[in-house]
C-alpha cells in the first residue's frame, strides 16, 4: 500500500501499470491485447479516482460490461483503500502519436471538453508478432530444452526437418514465447518472408467471416499463401468442422510449398478431443515436443532475468524463496515477481525475503495449507456420501464416476501435481483419463450453476 494521502505522477502511473501487468497474466493473450493493453488512464494525485480511457463507444461499453469490476478490485488491492473508476472516451487529437500515459497527461491537461471520436492508432504487424519474444529472452532449461533446440533449427531451416513442429504443455510454460521466436528469428535472416502468428480463435473467427461475406479467395490468398504459420492452442478448433476442414485445406497447401506450421496445444495430438483422424494424423507426422514446468534452478534464473528486465535486481536469496513456493508455470512466477516489484515500489522499501512474504502472503497462506490429493479424495468422498475405496476402484456408475471426476479436476486445480501423477493417485489410471475429467468438470462449471456451487463448497473447505 502506498502510505499518506498524495503521490506524486510517477506513483498513479506505476499503480496502473501494476494493474496492467497483472491483467496480463490472469486474461488469455488474445484478450489482454485487444481489449486492455489499449488503454490509457489518469490517476489523481491522491488516488481517490482513475479515469480510464478507451477508444469508442462501443469498446467502453464493452470494458465497463466485461472488465470495469475486476480493474477496480485489482487498483483497491494494489493501493489498499477503496478507489472510483471512471470511463471516458478517449479525444481524438494527437491519439496516434502518444503514449498510453502521455496521453493521461495530455488529457488531464485540457480545461475544454473533449471531442468523442474513434479510435485512431496504427494497426497491429500484419504478422502479429512480439517482437520482444526472442531465443535470447527465453531461460533455457531442462524443461524447455528439446523444444527450444527444435524450434532453433526450424526457424534456421524452415520447411524442412520437423514440419509441422507440435509442442504441448500446459498454461504459462512459454509455448507461445518459441513461437514468436521462430518467427522473429525467421523475420531477421529473411525480412521478406510471410509469417504469420495467430490464435487459434482467430482462425475460427476468419473462417466464419469468409463463409458469411464469401471472401474465399481472400481467406486462401492469407493463409495459404504463408512461408511460416504460427498457430497457437489448436485444442480450440475441437467440435468445429467448418474451421477443421479449411485449416486442413491450409496445412496441405503450405506443406506442398514447404512453408513451415508450427502448433502448439494444451495436449499432445492423439489427446485431442473432437479433432477429426485425419487432421490428428497431420499433427503428429513432424515432431512433436512436451515443455514441462521449469526445475528451481530454471525458476530462479527467470526471476532475476526478468526482475534486471524491468529495472530491478532480485537478490539471489529472494529468487530462491520465491522459486521454491511458486512451481507450477512461468506466468504464475512472472505474476508474483510483479507483486513483489509493485510492493516494493509502492512501499519504498528494499527487496527482501520479508518483502516477498508480504507481497505473497495470500499465495503462501494457501501452499501453506498444503493441500493433497489425498485430502481432496476425503473430501469429495464425504461431500458425495461414497466411500473413499471407490475413488481409486474401476466402478463406473455416474453416482460414482461423477466425483472422481470432480476430485480429479479439484485435485488438478489445487496442487502441483502433474496429470501423470494424479492418475497413479487414483487407482493408477492414464494421464488422458485425468485430462479429460478436467476439461469436463471445467467446462459444466461455466454453464451449470448448482455443479459451480458445489466445487466452490469443496474448495473453501480444502482451504480452511
Amino acid at each position: 500500500m502506498i502510505e499518506g494521502n498524495h503521490a506524486s505522477g510517477a506513483a498513479g502511473d506505476s499503480l496502473w501499470q501494476a494493474c496492467i501487468e497483472q491483467l496480463a497474466q490472469e486474461l488469455p493473450e488474445q484478450q489482454f491485447n485487444t481489449w486492455i493493453k489499449p488503454l490509457a488512464a489518469q490517476v489523481t494525485g491522491d488516488f481517490s479516482k482513475v479515469t480510464v480511457y478507451v477508444a469508442n463507444r462501443f469498446k467502453l461499453d464493452w470494458i465497463r460490461a466485461q472488465y470495469s469490476n475486476r480493474i477496480m478490485q485489482m487498483l483497491e488491492n494494489l493501493y489498499g483503500q477503496p478507489i472510483q473508476l471512471e470511463l471516458a472516451i478517449t479525444p481524438r487529437e494527437n491519439v496516434a502519436r502518444l503514449t498510453p500515459l502521455q496521453l493521461a497527461r495530455e488529457i488531464s491537461a485540457q480545461s475544454e471538453p473533449v471531442d468523442l471520436g474513434e479510435e485512431i492508432s496504427p494497426g497491429p504487424p500484419k504478422n502479429r508478432l512480439n517482437s520482444a519474444l526472442t531465443f535470447s529472452t527465453l531461460v533455457e532449461g531442462t524443461a524447455n530444452r528439446m523444444a527450444r533446440a527444435a524450434a532453433m533449427h526450424v526457424a534456421g531451416s524452415p520447411g524442412q526437418l520437423y514440419n509441422p513442429l507440435f509442442i504441448y504443455g500446459g498454461v504459462g510454460l512459454g509455448k507461445t514465447h518459441l513461437m514468436h521466436a521462430v518467427g522473429n528469428r525467421l523475420l531477421e535472416e529473411k525480412p521478406g518472408a510471410k509469417v504469420l502468428y495467430i490464435h487459434a480463435e482467430q482462425f475460427v473467427s476468419d473462417v466464419v467471416k469468409s463463409y458469411q461475406r464469401k471472401t474465399f479467395d481472400e481467406f486462401k490468398e492469407r493463409y495459404h499463401s504463408l512461408d511460416l504459420l504460427l498457430i497457437d492452442d489448436v485444442q480450440f478448433f475441437a467440435n468445429k468442422d467448418r474451421t477443421q476442414e479449411e485449416f486442413f485445406n491450409a496445412f496441405e497447401a503450405l506443406l506442398a510449398k514447404k512453408s513451415h506450421i508450427v502448433m502448439t496445444s494444451d495436449t499432445y495430438p492423439k489427446g485431442l478431443p473432437d479433432i477429426h483422424e485425419r487432421l490428428v494424423s497431420r499433427f503428429d507426422s513432424g515432431l512433436t515436443v512436451a515443455i514441462e514446468p521449469p526445475e528451481l534452478e530454471m525458476r530462479v534464473a527467470i526471476l532475476i532475468n526478468k526482475s534486471i528486465s524491468e529495472g530491478t535486481e532480485m537478490p539471489e536469496e529472494v529468487a530462491f524463496f520465491v522459486a521454491k513456493n511458486v512451481r507450477s508455470n512461468v506466468r504464475e512466477l512472472e505474476g508474483a515477481l510483479r507483486k513483489i516489484l509493485a510492493y516494493s515500489r509502492f512501499n519504498q522499501k528494499e527487496i527482501s525475503i520479508q518483502l516477498a512474504r508480504e507481497a505473497l502472503r495470500d499465495l503462501l497462506s494457501i501452499q501453506n495449507r498444503q493441500i493433497s490429493v489425498e485430502n481432496i479424495q476425503k473430501t469429495v468422498a464425504d461431500y458425495y456420501k461414497i466411500k473413499v475405496a471407490d475413488m481409486y476402484s474401476k466402478k463406473r456408475p455416474a453416482s460414482i464416476a461423477r466425483p472422481r471426476q470432480i476430485a480429479m479436476y479439484l485435485a488438478k486445480e489445487l496442487t502441483q501435481k502433474s496429470l501423470p501423477e494424479i492418475g497413479e493417485l487414483f487407482g493408477g489410471r492414464d494421464h488422458t483419463t485425468v485430462l479429460h475429467a478436467v476439461r469436463k468438470i471445467g467446462g459444466e462449471r461455466q454453464q451449470l450453476a448448482e455443479l459451480n456451487q458445489q466445487l466452490h463448497v469443496l474448495e473453501q473447505t480444502l482451504k480452511g
